[in-house]
């Protein structure tokens, strides 16, 4: 069952509005069906986001928490909570991202098996310089392993909701864990959003 809930090609992410204690996404099927809820923990000095099967918030199915408090290029482990196996990781590469988002997907052992990065470097500096820019020009990222495209996120942005789309549409092989996909769009939904 739970398992099923990551074999769909697509993903919707919305982040809920007014919440003011900790973030809360809703992560939604190509059928619009709640496939996932988030939470991430507020007022904790490390980032702790967790993903449950729906709001009851009783079955957690995968945790993604930050290694060290403060970081510039900040790790986050992503872990099954039920089988307690590290999925992965995903790293925030620091000073490459001061002008360009860049995220290496890691194994469970930290090997780097992927790249996501903001579309391109020109809207990328005037995302960062000019207010409100992102309304105009949403944020967009590719997942490659290799030279191959595994996923595509897609910043759908009002100034309201903030929505991410998720295709995985391109990874015909499952060269890419879908938890980790998943993992990725929360925290650039959570994150991300937190720079400009």
């Amino acid at each position: 069952m739970i398992d099923d809930c990551f074999s769909h090609d697509s993903y919707l992410i919305r982040q809920k509005f007014w919440k003011f204690l900790g973030a809360a996404f809703h992560i939604y099927d190509p059928q619009g069906n709640l496939a996932f809820y988030s939470k991430q923990k507020a007022f904790k000095l490390r980032e702790d986001i967790r993903l449950y099967s729906d709001e009851s918030m009783q079955t957690e199915i995968l945790t993604i928490q930050a290694r060290n408090i403060i970081d510039f290029s900040a790790s986050y482990d992503v872990m099954d909570p039920i089988t307690g196996e590290k999925v992965g990781a995903l790293r925030r590469k620091g000073l490459r991202s001061l002008m360009r988002d860049q995220w290496h997907v890691l194994d469970p052992n930290d090997e780097p098996i992927c790249i996501i990065e903001e579309d391109s470097l020109f809207k990328a500096l005037v995302r960062r310089m000019v207010d409100f820019a992102s309304i105009f020009m949403p944020q967009r990222y590719t997942g490659k392993v290799g030279e191959r495209v595994v996923c595509q996120f897609r910043q759908n942005f009002n100034p309201f909701i903030k929505k991410i789309s998720l295709d995985f549409s391109a990874d015909h092989d499952d060269l890419l864990d879908r938890r980790l996909g998943v993992a990725a769009a929360v925290l650039l939904c959570a994150i991300e959003g937190r720079q400009g």
